[in-house]
């Protein structure tokens, strides 16, 4: 069986779906589910991060700049990443409840609900992470 980059068979044909629960209120764990998703994208696979909660306000442009965690790479940084080779999905309704719109978003940056998150976790070879 062929390695991926990280050493794992097949890590380049699986999808990595992580929906990303916490807000500016938990860095700690924001952070690491945005880097998580940028090492994915960097190491080829495909990736889709889904905002929810308090979460989507980083999708909002400036907002991510505001979270600053030591010893961790800008959270802005980690979801222009994650935006340039992946998705970044933010809840309609987490969006509906804080009036944003797909305008109030960084370029990219789609809404969409339930249904879009089950098909892409029951896709075949997806993995789904929460944080």
């Amino acid at each position: 069986m062929a390695r991926g980059l990280l050493g794992y068979g097949g890590v380049m044909s699986r999808t990595l779906v992580i929906k990303l629960t916490a807000g500016a209120e938990e860095p700690e764990r924001a952070n690491q589910a945005c880097t998580v998703a940028a090492t994915a994208v960097a190491s080829g696979a495909t990736v889709s991060l889904w905002l929810t909660g308090d979460a989507v306000w980083f999708a909002v442009p400036g907002r991510a700049d505001a979270v600053a965690l030591p010893h961790a790479a800008p959270l802005a940084d980690l979801i222009a990443a994650v935006l340039a080779g992946g998705r970044l999905t933010v809840c309609t309704q987490c969006a509906k409840r804080r009036d944003l719109t797909e305008t109030d978003l960084l370029p990219g940056t789609r809404i969409a609900g339930a249904p879009s998150f089950t098909e892409e976790i029951l896709t075949e070879n997806a993995q789904a992470i929460v944080y």
